[in-house]
Parts: C-alpha cells; structure tokens; sequence
C-alpha cells in the first residue's frame, strides 16, 4: 500500500503572505492542526501548524490544544492583543522545506520518516506540486486495512474506486471530503475520518456501496466531537 492509497487529496492551504489570523480561522473552521503553505504553482514551501502559531504568540507551548485558537478570537487573553500588534505572514511563521513524498512512497517508509524527522504529517507532491497529505491517521488507516503476508495488493482498479468513492461523496453528499479517508484493497472498502451526523454517516456509506466494483463496505466513520483536527 502507497501513499495514493490513504492520502487526504483535498488538502486546504495558504500563500506565503497569508497572514496568521487568516490561518488560525482556517484551522479553527476546518477542524485542522495544520496546513501546508503553497506557492501560485502548487510547490510546498513550509508547513504551518498549531504550534507554529503557539510559539509565535508566545502562549502556554506545553499546552497543544486547539482549544486556545478560540481565545484569540474572543479576547480571552493576551494572544489576540499580541496577533493584532504583531502582524506576521505564513512565510515567516511556518516550517520551511518540509519532507515531502512522493504518491508511491510505501506507507513503510512514510511511517519511518514521520518517526525520524518527529512531525506528524507529511505532504505528497507530484512533480513538484502538491497533490494530497499523509497523516498518522491516514497511516492507521491503511496499516488497519493491511493483513500481513498474503494480502491482496492494491491495484489499479482498487485506486479507480477510491478516487470515485471521493468524488461522489464530495460532489453528491454534502459531506466535507477532506475529513473522509477511504480505503480499497481487493474491492472491499473501509471507511475512516468523521462526519457530523448519523445522516452524514450513512450518506458515506450508500456512496461507497453503490459504486461498481465494490464488495464490501466497513463504515469506521465516527461523530466529529469539538476541537479535535483532521490532519
């Protein structure tokens, strides 16, 4: 299993001049940790991430919880004071040249970049430009969907399904895509990421049983509880 096959596609991003309340509110709304800070033509330059912008603000650095983006936006304490004083752009807060893969880096092999370079999330370029993010999560994912020696590779029609599955949940369901990983080996799929309502859950569902060359369908989705990030 490669890194096509659990990678988030629908990766929400910033230019280098956008400005960290702009970020925060990004995060905020999308239920993210972090996000990848991209030029006009899709190259990654950095990433910026919670702790970025905690280190910026100069708050509580042990405490790493989204919880405190909220308090910049209702005056809680200093940090909105401090953000409105100190203006500063994604290019100056966020870590720049991040380890990139490609999409037929094996899952493998991610698993030990992320535990060799300490990060958390790593972006998928192709040709240079972004294309999808590998999280832990998605590694989970995929690690979860694997059986050991014997196991049916993923193969291209697997992957046909997949991208499929995604763009019907994205354009018919209403569904936020980019916090739904699904993922399709031998034609059985499993559903993973969350979703806001029992109705929502099920909308995955029917979408990934109805497509052609499905066998199986294991819904994992579960309830997006508050404050807690996709990727």
């Amino acid at each position: 299993m490669k890194a096509v096959d659990v990678m988030t596609a629908k990766v929400i991003t910033v230019p280098p001049d956008a400005d960290v309340r702009e970020i925060a509110q990004l995060l905020l709304d999308n239920n993210i940790s972090a996000l990848p800070v991209v030029d006009a033509d899709q190259k990654v330059l950095g990433i910026v991430s919670e702790g970025d912008l905690m280190r910026r603000v100069e708050n509580d650095t042990d405490q790493r919880k989204s919880w405190w983006l909220k308090s910049i936006f209702s005056g809680a304490n200093n940090a909105s004071e401090y953000i409105k004083s100190h203006a500063r752009k994604a290019h100056e807060i966020m870590t720049p040249n991040p380890v990139t893969v490609s999409e037929d880096e094996s899952l493998r092999r991610i698993a030990k970049l992320l535990e060799r370079h300490h990060i958390k999330r790593v972006p998928v370029v192709r040709d240079g430009r972004l294309v999808g993010i590998v999280s832990r999560a998605n590694l989970l994912r995929g690690f979860s969907a694997t059986t050991g020696e014997g196991e049916p590779p993923v193969t291209s029609d697997d992957r046909e399904i997949r991208d499929a599955i995604l763009k019907e949940i994205d354009e018919r369901t209403g569904v936020w895509v980019d916090r739904i990983n699904v993922i399709v080996t031998d034609g059985e799929v499993q559903l993973w990421g969350l979703v806001e309502s029992q109705e929502e859950k099920m909308a995955v569902q029917v979408a990934a049983e109805n497509m052609t060359g499905v066998k199986a369908v294991e819904n994992n989705l579960g309830m997006i509880p508050r404050g807690i990030g996709g990727y």
